[in-house]
């Protein structure tokens, strides 16, 4: 559970910066914490790490720009539309929140920048209701997105509420379609929405606009579900598990992209905002191209030499690659269906200036890291994971590279049940039809299904030790010779190497590796590709990829040629 933090003295647990106590005790460990201190720390415990709870004017003074924040009118809505009464008549108790709060209601609409770059913010505040959907909030947060549609901004959600506000009824739960409608006409325009998850949120809430944003993050602790703990406990018989619904737990369930903390939040969000910024049409003109395209000019090792280099634990991983030429990268997890799988990374970062969506499959070098990451071999939420992400870059118009290093899709009984194939057949579908160009590159182990399911682009590329091919060598000779020892013989057999998927056009050109293999200057290795995949996208761009042309690539695979109809009986 999320610990808050108390002032010592006469001073509110919502206190903002200006009312900040001498002294603060968090109720999580204990320890005192002088009161400036803790408000350059943006209430965040030093000994714990605890965030508490800010205000909605608090949160907007610490994310934006000094004096950029404008605030915007939100129109009128009905109030007490049932002349609710509990304990207390619920118009008294909206003038009682207003009175304390100094707002109108749950959510503080707002148009400002962020480190210079603009974007319009909805900010729910938990001391008004406890955050809760009443038809004012739902109103603030449709207004919100109807003012980055018109402004041509992004649009942020800062999310805190308990639920929806039951004294508003049925009107209360429509609020839930209307926020959500006003967020799909943004993922219409092609404009991106991030959601910032903060304790509390639940309900109605959590269950629309909060997770229908683009990007998902979330403070540590936080807590965000549909239905909160005692409900769940009360229904079900049974304690939940230590940390659950926390921001962790969501990020290990593939519920969130990632668990920031709050000193943090400004410069990621940052780097987010930047992915608006295309460079012009010149962009990339100065790179050399390192890639042959021609066979014949390529010095062609054994196959099965090939094979292991290709599976060298040495060469630079997807994340490597990513760090090496990527600015701002900001990575992007979960399927939004329950599960994140490891062996495959992704996110937007700035290639030389260009907003791009890199994914890639992820091994590691050790034995410790290739077990964390399954050996790079995904699961079912590793390709739906990729797919959510290869959508998004399509509503944001930003190219797609893929880094292919896997030894096949994981064949596991739990795969299996899953829906391991139909995730990948669905990958095969969309990389067909993306609007955006896409380029995909085998630094690696290019392996069966597992490998093409990132594999479907505009130009495929391939390292000069890499591996591509419908079987590995090992499982070929098992099948085929009886026997896996064979594995070399069915290597050359399954011309599995640069050179020969070259000749036979799978590839369209082979990146030259330093000598030896990529394993021996990881760094050389990696401009290799990292220029590569320019010149790759500045010949896209100019062109203007489209999913026809992808798809004549694959269409002409397996025709015969001219030549080749005159040999037949």
């Amino acid at each position: 559970m999320t610990t808050t933090v108390h002032p010592v003295g006469n001073a509110t647990a919502n206190a903002t910066a200006g009312e900040q106590a001498a002294w603060v005790s968090c109720s999580g460990c204990r320890s005192l914490v002088y009161g400036k201190r803790y408000a350059r720390l943006l209430r965040v415990c030093p000994e714990c790490g605890a965030h508490a709870r800010l205000d909605a004017p608090s949160r907007i003074e610490q994310l934006f720009d000094a004096s950029s924040a404008e605030s915007v009118p939100v129109r009128p809505t009905q109030i007490n539309p049932l002349d609710f009464v509990d304990q207390q008549p619920y118009a008294e108790r909206l003038q009682q929140a207003r009175a304390r709060t100094g707002q109108q209601d749950a959510v503080l609409v707002v148009r400002g920048r962020i480190e210079g770059r603009p974007l319009v913010a909805a900010v729910m505040d938990f001391r008004f209701f406890g955050g809760s959907l009443g038809v004012a909030a739902g109103e603030a947060i449709t207004t919100a997105a109807e003012t980055a549609l018109a402004d041509r901004s992004p649009l942020l959600i800062v999310t805190a509420s308990g639920g929806a506000r039951m004294q508003e009824g049925a009107l209360s739960l429509m609020q839930m379609a209307k926020t959500s409608n006003a967020l799909a006409e943004l993922d219409e325009a092609g404009l991106l929405t991030v959601t910032l998850v903060t304790d509390p949120t639940y309900g109605g809430v959590a269950a629309s606009f909060a997770t229908l944003s683009d990007v998902v993050v979330a403070e540590p602790g936080a807590r965000m579900g549909f239905a909160g703990p005692r409900v769940i406990e009360q229904t079900i018989g049974q304690q939940l598990p230590e940390g659950f619904q926390t921001a962790e737990f969501l990020l290990e369930h593939g519920l969130v992209d990632d668990v920031w903390p709050r000193t943090e939040l400004r410069a990621r969000l940052s780097r987010l905002l930047a992915v608006a910024e295309v460079p012009g049409p010149d962009w990339g003109g100065g790179e050399s191209d390192p890639v042959v395209r021609d066979s014949q000019l390529l010095d062609q090792l054994p196959a099965w030499e090939c094979v292991q280099l290709s599976r060298e634990a040495g060469r630079p991983t997807a994340l490597e690659h990513i760090g090496y030429w990527l600015d701002g990268f900001v990575e992007l997890h979960g399927d939004r269906a329950g599960e994140e799988c490891p062996a495959v990374v992704g996110g937007i970062g700035r290639l030389d200036g260009l907003p791009v969506m890199v994914i890639g499959h992820q091994k590691g070098h050790t034995t410790a890291e290739l077990v964390s990451r399954n050996f790079g071999m995904p699961s079912p939420a590793g390709y739906r994971k990729t797919a959510r992400l290869m959508r998004l870059a399509a509503k944001l118009g930003i190219p797609v590279v893929t880094l292919i290093d896997t030894p096949g899709a994981y064949p596991g009984l739990t795969a299996e049940e899953k829906g391991q194939s139909n995730a990948i057949a669905e990958n095969l579908r969309l990389m067909g039809s993306l609007p955006v160009p896409v380029v995909a590159v085998v630094t690696g182990e290019g392996g069966s299904g597992g490998a093409l399911a990132l594999g479907v682009a505009d130009r495929v590329l391939m390292c000069a030790n890499a591996t591509y091919s419908v079987i590995s060598p090992e499982g070929c000779a098992a099948i085929l010779w009886k026997n896996a020892a064979e594995a070399a013989v069915a290597a050359d057999e399954l011309a599995l190497d640069a050179a020969s998927l070259l000749r036979l056009g799978v590839v369209d050109g082979v990146i030259p590796e330093p000598e030896g293999g990529g394993h021996t200057d990881t760094t050389a290795m990696s401009d290799a590709v990292r220029r590569a995949a320019v010149v790759a996208l500045r010949e896209l761009r100019a062109a203007t990829a489209s999913p026809a042309a992808r798809r004549r690539r694959f269409r002409a695979f397996g025709l015969a040629h001219d030549h080749e109809l005159g040999t037949r009986p």
